[in-house]
């Protein structure tokens, strides 16, 4: 069966916003990225409640990719979910990553508020260096809560290659 409520979460620089792209194009699922309203104008953060109301709303749809970390509301889109996609790249690869994004940004990558530019901010880096320590005691959690959910950790890109794969045989199917 091909999912329908598909949650991307990972590091930052990992290549969630741009796999959530290019599954929204092969699956006609409507796609949403938390960033794009996590922050508001110039990288002020949303009223939190307001955050939280706009991300239900999504879930609330019969369909969905939802590309996005706030850990604080992983349970708010895992509960709903047929599948998490966790990319859990190497932290030398994301670091590059994200230090390449701020000189060019994919075109079809529409996932910051207005005036949100591309930086590299100290937070940053300390937030993507402690990720998996923070992350992985919250998804064995959610794995236990929620089993019918399927966590898949996608480390290097032949893992993506599978996942791929193994979609489009659900979809043919």
């Amino acid at each position: 069966m091909t999912p329908k409520r598909i949650m991307i979460i990972g590091r930052p620089g990992g290549g969630k916003s741009t796999f959530a792209i290019k599954l929204h194009r092969e699956l006609n699922i409507p796609v949403f990225h938390l960033d794009k309203i996590f922050y508001t104008d110039h990288w002020a953060q949303q009223n939190y409640q307001t955050f939280l109301d706009l991300q239900q709303q999504w879930v609330n749809q019969p369909k969905w990719i939802i590309d996005g970390n706030s850990t604080k509301s992983y349970e708010l889109r895992y509960c709903m979910a047929d599948i998490c996609l966790y990319f859990n790249f190497p932290r030398h690869l994301c670091f590059w990553r994200v230090l390449k994004r701020v000189f060019y940004k994919h075109p079809d990558i529409d996932d910051r508020a207005e005036n949100c530019p591309e930086t590299i901010k100290w937070n940053l880096l300390e937030y993507m260096w402690g990720f998996d320590e923070r992350v992985t005691p919250l998804l064995n959690q959610l794995r236990i809560k929620y089993p019918a959910v399927q966590l898949i950790e996608l480390r290097n890109n032949n893992d993506i290659v599978r996942f791929e794969q193994s979609l489009k045989e659900c979809v043919i199917s």
